[in-house]
């Protein structure tokens, strides 16, 4: 069976729809997810090699954070906006 015959099959029947949403933010929680740990990983080394500037790397963490994490709470209100 392939690829788009099991899409199609997903999105026949409502309860499947939101299965297809599930997946959906499972996808979309990866990118996030990995852009967290890049921000916090090299937020970390900064630290360690200039801990005179912590305040302005902890402040350029929190804000990259925020973006991150605003794409996660988008991720997971598009299926419900796509959903009917």
């Amino acid at each position: 069976m392939s690829a788009l015959s099991n899409l199609a099959a997903l999105t026949g029947d409502i309860n499947k729809l939101s299965a297809l949403g599930s997946i959906g933010y499972g996808l979309s929680a990866i990118g996030p997810g990995v852009g967290v740990g890049i921000i916090f990983g090299n937020g970390t080394q900064a630290l360690a090699r200039q801990p005179e500037a912590a305040g302005l790397i902890r402040t350029n963490q929190i804000l990259g954070f925020a973006f991150c994490e605003a794409l996660a709470l988008i991720g997971i209100v598009m299926p419900f906006v796509y959903n009917g």
